[in-house]
C-alpha cells in the first residue's frame, strides 16, 4: 500500500510516505510552525517516493495525546487530504507509536510526552502491548507507579519526547534499574508500521472522519468556562 503518515503531536514534525515496502521520511524541529512546514514535507516526500497524491491508499495521523494545536493541525490536514483524494483515514494513539519498537520487546516500557504545567502524558506497555490507559500526571505520581511496577518487572525503559525531563525529576532510588532511551525524533514511520501490523485500512474507516484527537486534559478555555458555569 502507498501510505502517508503525519506526526504533529510534539515539537518535532515528522512525515513519512510508504511506496509499497519502501518508506521515505523526513522530520524537522518545528516547535510551533507545524502548519507552515507540513505541506512542504509532504510534497517533497511524495516526489521522492515517485508517486502522485492520487496513488495514496490511506492517510494516517497521530491520535493523541500531545500538543493541542499540533494534533488539530495533523487531524485537519490528514482528514482534508483523505476527503479530497477519496482515500481512508485513520488516527493512531501517540503513545502506542512511541512504544512500537523492537528495542522494547523485553520488560516494561513507559512511553511519555511532556505536557504543560510540569506534567506528562504517559502509558505503560509490555512488548508493545498496552497495559494502562493514557494518563496525565506529574513526576511524583509517575515515580510512584514506577516503584509499584518494579515489584513485577526487573527491566523498565522510559522513552519518548518527555523521557529525559522525567528522568531528571526522579530520585536516585527510582532511577535504579531504569533504562532511559531518549530520542528527540518524530514517529511517522511508526504510524505506518502500526497501520500495517494492525491492518488499519482493511475495514470501513468512515467513522474516523468524524473523530477528533484524544487530548486527555481540558484546555484552559474549557476549564475557565466550567468555572464560570459553576
Amino acid at each position: 500500500m502507498n501510505l502517508l503518515a503525519i506526526d504533529t503531536a510534539a515539537s518535532v514534525l515528522s512525515v513519512a510516505v510508504a511506496n509499497g515496502s519502501e518508506i521515505f521520511s523526513a522530520e524537522t524541529e518545528a516547535v510551533t510552525r507545524h502548519s507552515e512546514l507540513v505541506m512542504e514535507l509532504i510534497d517533497d516526500l511524495i516526489k521522492k517516493a515517485h508517486i502522485q497524491p492520487k496513488d495514496l491508499n490511506g492517510i494516517l495521523c497521530m491520535g493523541g495525546p500531545g500538543s493541542f494545536t499540533g494534533l488539530r493541525i495533523g487531524y485537519s490536514i490528514a482528514k482534508g487530504l483523505a476527503l479530497s483524494l477519496s482515500v481512508p483515514f485513520a488516527p493512531v494513539p501517540t503513545l502506542e507509536c512511541i512504544a512500537n519498537n523492537e528495542q522494547f520487546a523485553q520488560g516494561l516500557t513507559l512511553a511519555l510526552i511532556e505536557a504543560r504545567k510540569n506534567a506528562f502524558f504517559y502509558a505503560f506497555f509490555k512488548g508493545g502491548q498496552r497495559l494502562t490507559e493514557d494518563k496525565d500526571s506529574d513526576s511524583s505520581q509517575i515515580a510512584n507507579e514506577i516503584e509499584r511496577h518494579k515489584n513485577e518487572y526487573r527491566q523498565i525503559t522510559i522513552t519518548g519526547p518527555g523521557s529525559k525531563l522525567l528522568y531528571e525529576h526522579l530520585n536516585e532510588n527510582t532511577k535504579n534499574e531504569l533504562s532511559l532511551v531518549f530520542k528527540n525524533d518524530g514517529y511517522a514511520k511508526e504510524l505506518i508500521a502500526i497501520a500495517r501490523s494492525k491492518n488499519l485500512f482493511s475495514g470501513d474507516c468512515t467513522a474516523h472522519l468524524y473523530s477528533g484527537p484524544e487530548y486527555i486534559r481540558k484546555t484552559d478555555a474549557e476549564i475557565a468556562l466550567a468555572l464560570c458555569n459553576n
